[in-house]
């Protein structure tokens, strides 16, 4: 951020910390310079990441170029925010977002209220978008993990196996990090396909074709669920879209404007 207090993407910053059950979640609110009011999309993260990856900055910047303004947060165990990482899980994940667009519908420059996110943070984003499908105007949804519940009920999560039935107290995770067993006993109960069908509004689906951590296929099966959305696999990309970020970027970028201008279609 340069010294004005403007991002180079000429933004205007500022960090918010927005409380849920007692947990204080760290934000970064970004508002293009000039703009009165305007949209904003609230930016989750995945698994293990947090909200200053490059791929999250990245479809940020994408979002502004289209007029947008960004909320990127991160959420209960992750980067700056309280809770402890072997003790989240997507229910706390979910209130964590439902807390954010409580907080964004207090901004008085915001006129619409967007979800964005990647990996475990999309699959989260369609969760709550269904949740607060009234108050959520379109969804954009980067390698959404939405075989999280399906691999908590199959006892195989992160390439460690377990009893579905019989779920022990923690697991070994990526990174030398620990959940708690309670992060599988929730995600068994998840049903993601509940989640799209209820969710009426426009939906922007991206996944690389490259992706060896969440299957482009649940993708391309979410993308026949949902009533309104666009798919895009990216060939070559992986899950982090590190090799053709510009694309992820043209891609975020064309959909917002055309959603602006009330072009979007299928």
């Amino acid at each position: 951020m340069r010294k004005d207090g403007r991002t180079d993407d000429g933004c205007v910053r500022t960090r918010r910390t927005v409380m849920d059950d007692g947990i204080a979640l760290s934000a970064v609110l970004e508002r293009p310079v000039g703009t009165e009011r305007c949209p904003l999309v609230i930016v989750l993260h995945g698994f293990s990441s947090s909200k200053d990856r490059p791929h999250n900055i990245a479809a940020c910047r994408a979002m502004h170029e289209a007029g947008f303004a960004t909320l990127r947060a991160d959420l209960y165990g992750h980067g700056e925010s309280g809770g402890e990482f072997r003790k989240h899980t997507l229910h706390k994940w979910i209130s964590n977002t439902i807390a954010l667009i409580d907080d964004a519908r207090k901004l008085d420059f915001v006129t619409e209220i967007l979800l964005s996110g990647h990996s475990q943070g999309g699959l989260t984003a369609a969760l709550a978008g269904a949740i607060e499908a009234d108050r959520v105007s379109g969804l954009i949804l980067r390698a959404p993990a939405f075989m999280i519940p399906r691999c908590a009920r199959e006892g195989c999560m992160l390439g460690v196996r377990f009893d579905p039935l019989r779920i022990p107290d923690e697991i070994p995770t990526i990174k030398d990090l620990t959940l708690d067993g309670n992060y599988i006993r929730i995600a068994q109960t998840v049903r993601a396909e509940d989640a799209i069908g209820r969710y009426a509004g426009p939906v922007l689906l991206l996944h690389g074709s490259e992706d060896d951590v969440v299957p482009p296929e649940d993708s391309v099966r979410a993308a026949e669920l949902y009533r309104n959305c666009r798919l895009e696999i990216i060939p070559g990309e992986t899950h982090h879209f590190d090799r053709e970020p510009e694309r992820m970027r043209t891609l975020i970028r064309g959909w917002l404007t055309d959603l602006r201008s009330g072009t979007v279609r299928e």
